[in-house]
């Protein structure tokens, strides 16, 4: 396994870590969640490469990297291959920016400035905490916005800063891809989605009644709904995880994280023919202050004094410690494709060998909680990942 691969693979290893942790958690149990581990994964590579000694190890190691030189690396090759934009060469449109704004009286340190600058290809700016910190908040929701051409809007909560702020972190991604195989909008129905409590819903279903790309497990489907490629070397794809059971979701997240290698195993290679295929529209907003969950995952120094000694070049830095990490994601999934903020293979026909029976249709009616992600399949990146637990609710 070459470094970018292990890195891939240390960055699954994390995002269905964190997934099983906030799918487990009381509040969101009963909630649709969409989150992309990718953004918080960049965003603590940026607070590794600022830290050192202990803080800096308790990161690397639940990053699951050797260094923050690896870190470095691996950022700077995401945002420049896998996260450029795909749109003009006929796939999805992507937008990844980082931002980081400063207190003006301070200065970073000249090592740190050039990381952010060259490998995490970061924004940064110096503003007025002191005087104006609402301002500055502004400031960093408005470059937000301008830099995904308006679709995330409000990045920063208003009241999250203060004159006691030293610097702020940001990051959004934002991904639109249109299906390979558009869904046709005269064929989609309102049926039951059987959310939680065994109550039935009425959602509208879109369907198909083309081959698609399904494996079918010990308790469980997968689908992978391919992205529009065009001329791109990009590969993305959605995958819908099913549970047989109608309230089996959280059993099959813990089972899909705990086994490193369980993607790349189980993920649909081939098209079959379908029988009965459904799957529900829908629309999800989610937000969310991350310091808790990461603390309760081991990441504790980082939110302590003294955390971030190699960023600014004053006494200052022995006091600076991570105050919040906001995380806010939305994606929409329709007839048309996904749209998704914070993320297309091709199918190719392969000839099957000689057989004495045709295998008999397989149903996918995703009727009951699933889990989803999107990823860029070439080097296996997951830039999102969510659960569905009534389409109904955004």
């Amino acid at each position: 396994m070459n470094s970018q691969s292990e890195s891939i693979a240390n960055l699954t290893k994390v995002s269905l870590t964190i997934a099983k942790h906030l799918f487990s958690k009381q509040e969101y149990k009963e909630t649709n969640v969409v989150f992309s581990p990718l953004s918080l994964h960049i965003v603590l590579s940026i607070i590794a490469a600022g830290s050192e000694g202990p803080t800096q190890q308790q990161l690397l190691s639940f990053l699951q990297s050797k260094s923050t030189e690896n870190l470095n690396y691996f950022a700077s090759q995401l945002v420049s291959s896998v996260l450029s934009s795909a749109a003009p060469a006929g796939g999805p449109h992507l937008a990844f920016v980082n931002g980081m704004w400063v207190e003006q009286s301070l200065s970073l340190q000249p090592s740190f400035r050039k990381i952010v600058a060259t490998d995490f290809k970061a924004n940064i700016a110096s503003v007025d905490f002191v005087n104006e910190a609402l301002e500055a908040t502004e400031e960093a929701n408005l470059w937000a916005e301008k830099e995904t051409n308006g679709h995330i809007k409000n990045l920063l909560p208003p009241e999250s800063f203060n004159s006691l702020t030293n610097l702020i972190f940001a990051n959004a991604l934002y991904f639109k891809g249109v299906w390979e195989e558009e869904f046709d909008t005269s064929d989609t129905r309102d049926y039951d989605f059987h959310i939680l409590n065994g109550s039935p819903v009425k959602v509208p279903f879109m369907t198909s009644y083309v081959m698609q790309y399904i494996s079918v497990l010990d308790g469980f489907k997968v689908l992978r709904l391919p992205y529009t490629q065009g001329e791109d070397k990009h590969r993305f794809s959605i995958y819908f995880f099913l549970p047989d059971a109608k309230d089996g979701l959280l059993a099959l997240i813990k089972k899909v994280a705990s086994e490193s290698k369980f993607l790349e195993q189980k993920l649909p290679r081939e098209l079959v023919e379908v029988g009965d295929f459904r799957i529900p529209k829908f629309k999800i907003s989610f937000g969310l202050e991350c310091s808790d969950m990461l603390k309760e995952l081991g990441v504790v120094l980082p939110f302590s004094e003294g955390a971030l000694t190699k960023m600014v070049d004053s006494r200052i830095a022995q006091n600076l410690y991570v105050s919040n990490i906001f995380h806010k994601s939305f994606i929409e999934v329709n007839e048309e494709g996904t749209e998704a903020y914070g993320e297309s293979y091709m199918g190719l026909s392969l000839c099957d060998s000689p057989r004495d029976h045709t295998p008999p249709p397989i149903n996918f009616v995703a009727d009951h909680p699933f889990l989803f992600l999107i990823r860029e399949d070439l080097s296996g990146t997951i830039l999102f990942i969510g659960q569905v637990l009534n389409p109904l609710d955004k």
